[in-house]
């Protein structure tokens, strides 16, 4: 048995010149075990190195003894192999939502730390069955898709997802991995009658509840239509004619033409006010009509500042989302009692979810740059008069040990690199990037 839609999606989304390694999400269970397999078999034809991430969600007692047993068994199919942890307490409800989302920003960190722009994840045809079963049942659940971008932020910049077994059964890899004598973990959580995902997968061992799912899990739905709350991770169907073109933007800011899909309005949101959780339905639906009647209007939704005017629509970070959500978690030590956040030396740090900093030297800190404007030097003041006045407020502003402001954005300064995460965040969300980056 063979798998030939496995190699064709990796030659398909995976540059063919590129040496970065790949990573996988390696938990040991039998669709994990097939993908790590698969992607060292396609990996060694390419060149490639393969880093398989196990992370032990601490829930389980026996979690140490499988982590240490999943990284083993990476490291004897050839891959290199790291463990990763969710430490810390755990919510009181809410917990998968949480397990995944942390599990998700581990991955992501880990995978960018060592190099890899993509993420290969052990999906198949059942997830999607199940996916079906809990929103026939009242979920909001969405599928898996074949290709998006990490669904976490800031930590997924620059990473994306890739699924290349969700048209595959859990009965057909099961087979596959036995024919080769190979053995993996049943994790006992995958039977917790508490999970809503544990029941649906019971409920499918019923031919009435695979009758009702099946057509929905035939195929990936690479290109359907995603809810509102999975509009920012839209992707294109391979084949599929590109997203419409939209006007641009600026450092820190989009516009959009008014004509413009929903699901890249939520995404325009998210994307210039740098935040992470995507804008209920009713409300988007709300904006997108006042957008599409022709109104001139100004709103705000999602953290981000909506200014309608003539055929474009205009999306900022809006000022008061700094004080409602603050910088993100981090070091507390990294926090500065005025809201501004300290930038240690050397190291990348991602603030107000739209900037990458790097600090050259000592003793810096980062506010918006709100009341600052008039001690930026003349040159800098001048730069920010050709910027829209909804974007200057928001702009990072650095502040030396000395008292000194400046702001990275409108000039080249030598004590900080500055890298507007906007654009690109953006065009990953609406499906321009659908093959491995080239950096």
């Amino acid at each position: 048995m063979t798998f030939p839609a496995f190699t064709a999606t990796l030659d398909r989304r995976l540059r063919p010149a590129a040496t970065a390694p790949l990573a996988v999400g390696f938990s040991g269970g039998g669709d994990s075990l097939a993908l790590l397999i698969l992607t060292l078999d396609w990996a060694r034809a390419h060149g490639r190195a393969v880093l398989a991430l196990t992370v032990d969600h601490q829930l389980n007692p026996a979690s140490a003894g499988w982590t240490a047993d999943a990284v083993a068994k990476a490291r004897a199919l050839g891959a290199d192999a790291r463990a990763l942890a969710w430490t810390g307490p755990k919510p009181a409800s809410g917990l998968s939502a949480a397990a995944r989302a942390a599990r998700h920003a581990l991955l992501a960190d880990a995978a960018r730390e060592a190099g890899a722009r993509v993420l290969l994840l052990g999906h198949t045809k059942g997830d999607l069955a199940e996916a079906a079963l809990m929103r026939a049942e009242g979920s909001t659940v969405s599928d898996p898709r074949a290709w998006s971008p990490s669904p976490v932020w800031p930590e997924g910049r620059g990473v994306f997802v890739l699924r290349p077994l969700l048209a595959v059964g859990r009965g057909e890899i099961r087979d596959w991995l036995a024919a080769r004598g190979e053995t993996w973990l049943d994790d006992p959580a995958n039977e917790d009658p508490r999970s809503a995902r544990a029941r649906a997968r019971v409920q499918l061992s019923s031919p009435e509840k695979r009758s009702v799912t099946g057509e929905v899990a035939a195929k990936p739905t690479e290109g359907a239509s995603p809810s509102a709350a999975d509009a920012p991770f839209v992707t294109s169907p391979i084949g599929a004619s590109p997203p419409p073109p939209f006007h641009g933007g600026g450092e820190g800011w989009l516009t959009l033409p008014r004509t413009a899909p929903a699901a890249h309005v939520a995404a325009a949101c998210l994307c210039a006010a740098g935040t992470s959780q995507p804008p209920r339905g009713d409300r988007l639906q709300r904006l997108v009509d006042r957008i599409r009647s022709g109104e001139t209007f100004t709103a705000t939704l999602a953290g981000a500042r909506i200014e309608a005017a003539g055929e474009a629509v205009s999306f900022f970070r809006e000022p008061g989302e700094a004080r409602r959500s603050g910088p993100p978690p981090t070091d507390p030590s990294d926090r500065l009692p005025d809201g501004g956040r300290a930038l240690p030396p050397g190291q990348p740090v991602v603030w107000d979810g739209r900037y990458e900093l790097t600090a050259a030297i000592p003793g810096l800190a980062v506010r918006p740059l709100q009341g600052l404007a008039a001690r930026l030097p003349p040159a800098q003041r001048q730069a920010l008069k050709a910027l829209p006045a909804s974007a200057r407020p928001s702009l990072p502003a650095v502040i030396a040990p000395d008292g000194a402001v400046s702001c990275p954005i409108l000039a080249e300064a030598k004590s900080t690199r500055a890298r507007c995460l906007v654009m690109a965040r953006f065009e990953a969300a609406i499906g321009r990037v659908d093959q491995e980056p080239a950096t």
